[in-house]
């Protein structure tokens, strides 16, 4: 009786801490969010359609950047995780250092490779009018300075992670991808042109850099003792960062492809009108994103002997989030000529409002598979992602070099969205070996899809009647409200409901509380 007692503390426990880090992620990823949903309208009208494009593809490699650090940043935060198991011993001052050289070496080889094709980049990669090629190609070159910052950052970022820190990570997160929206409009109101705001950000991004390492030191005093080079550690981050590393190879390649078609293919000016959509549909990502970064230290931490005892995490992930995101989906659908009109005016509105929708509902079925893809690297199988995004880029490609070069940029939405659809179908297929299938696929996820599907199919259907904003929200704001009510009683268990209370109370007070 006395360990059953002790069992339910500890699963409250555990739920609560959850709850605490899930909503401190969310809080990181939503403050840059509001950030740039104020910003980019500034940006597009101080630098131009074209200067935005340009803006947007410095975004995008710096992004890239992930592809040179050969997976070791997930490698950290799985063997540091594993690691504090033991306590903080000198084993893990010893992962620490090995992966901070690691990264800052790859940093300057992945540095010096796009230096060396800055020029190529610029004058026919994309296709960027004569007047800025030159403007252009600086920017690469300043690019490259900041990639070592950049990957050694992954490597602190990694640490503070595996040791759930994330009041940490997401204080730096949220000033700092502020600051990248932040940065250019103060650029643009002291007059500086697109280089100056580029060396701007790669200032941020080295202060963001130094904050990490400091936090680092804070929850880790030990590592400030000696700074090392573990040679028998190169190869145990290497054998689990190896098939990472090809993820975040193919990734960003699966992530960027559509804009660089676009860019390559159509416009600069056409990447603009993709983008902003695009950037504001990845934002409903913050929900799953925050699930992951705090599932996967917890997935990594167990042992094969019980990893079939996270069924029940993992199923409450899934349904929680496609509750969650559903609804929010659907009324991005629904009132997408709404939002981009009084975001960016009627010209984005009407250039990109089928674009937002198509991204949507990709991003839907994408969320949901952020989930399956940390417990399956968790589990130690980053070789299983590694193929699946391999097979998919093959596909990919040839896919949304077709569709954009025939439809434009509603070709590459489209291509997007198959990709993710069909990446979520891998990742689900393989996870079910890993769980209870029977315990996950229980009656209450069933019921959530039946819900989050019909809701999707009414919204969907609103959304071609020609109707004004205020019709559309008299009719959608009860058919929500009933979902709502209709999720909270026949979809969400005791505890989910127990989690999501725990959420409200302590988004009501996570300054004081946690910060």
């Amino acid at each position: 009786m006395l360990e059953n007692n002790k069992s339910v503390t500890q699963a409250r426990a555990g739920n609560g801490l959850r709850a605490r880090n899930i909503l401190l992620n969310i809080m990181g990823q939503i403050i840059p969010i509001i950030v740039g949903i104020i910003a980019i309208p500034f940006i597009v009208q101080g630098l131009g359609i074209e200067g935005f494009g340009i803006l947007s593809l410095a975004w995008m490699v710096l992004g890239y950047f992930a592809i040179f650090d050969l997976g070791l940043g997930r490698a950290t935060t799985k063997f540091i995780s594993e690691e504090l198991k033991n306590g903080i011993t000198i084993n893990l001052r010893s992962l620490f250092w090995t992966s901070c050289w690691m990264n800052l070496v790859l940093g300057f080889v992945g540095g010096i490779l796009i230096a060396s094709m800055a020029s190529f980049l610029a004058e026919s990669v994309f296709r960027i009018s004569p007047g800025m090629i030159q403007e252009a190609r600086t920017i690469f070159f300043i690019l490259a300075v900041s990639c070592p910052i950049v990957l050694v950052s992954t490597a602190f970022r990694g640490t503070l992670e595996a040791a759930q820190q994330f009041k940490y990570v997401n204080i730096v997160i949220a000033i700092f991808s502020s600051l990248s929206f932040l940065l250019p409009v103060f650029g643009i109101i002291v007059g500086f042109d697109i280089q100056g705001i580029i060396i701007l950000l790669m200032i941020s991004r080295l202060c963001g850099a130094l904050v990490y390492l400091l936090l680092c030191f804070r929850v880790f005093p030990i590592l400030r003792m000696n700074v090392s080079f573990g040679f028998n550690r190169v190869r145990q981050l290497l054998k689990f960062g190896g098939w990472v590393s090809i993820s975040n190879f193919v990734s960003p390649i699966l992530f960027y492809l559509d804009r660089f078609l676009i860019g390559s293919l159509i416009s600069v000016a056409a990447v603009a009108y993709y983008t902003a959509p695009y950037e504001m549909v990845m934002r409903l990502s913050i929900l799953p994103v925050s699930f992951a970064m705090t599932l996967f230290p917890s997935f990594s931490a167990v042992a094969a002997a019980v990893r079939e005892s996270q069924t029940g995490l993992y199923s409450h992930s899934v349904k929680m989030l496609l509750v969650v995101i559903g609804p929010l989906v659907a009324t991005v659908v629904l009132f997408a000529v709404d939002i981009l009109r009084l975001w960016l005016g009627l010209q984005f509105a009407e250039n990109s409002m089928l674009i937002l929708q198509i991204l949507a509902i990709g991003m839907l079925v994408n969320s949901l598979a952020q989930i399956p893809f940390a417990l399956i690297q968790g589990f130690g199988r980053p070789d299983i992602t590694a193929k699946f995004h391999f097979i998919e880029l093959l596909l990919y490609a040839p896919l949304t070099w077709f569709l954009v070069k025939n439809m434009g940029i509603v070709g590459g939405a489209i291509a997007w969205t198959i990709r993710v659809t069909f990446d979520a179908m891998l990742l689900f297929s393989v996870s079910i070996k890993f769980i209870n299938f029977q315990k996950f696929f229980d009656i209450r996820l069933k019921r959530c899809i039946i819900f989050v599907f019909s809701l999707l199919c009414i919204l969907i259907g609103l959304s071609f009647l020609n109707g004004t904003f205020i019709i559309k929200m008299v009719i959608s704001t009860p058919i929500i409200a009933l979902y709502a009510i209709a999720s909270w009683y026949f979809v969400l268990d005791v505890g989910e409901r127990e989690m999501i209370s725990s959420l409200a109370r302590r988004f009501v007070g996570v300054t004081g509380e946690t910060i």
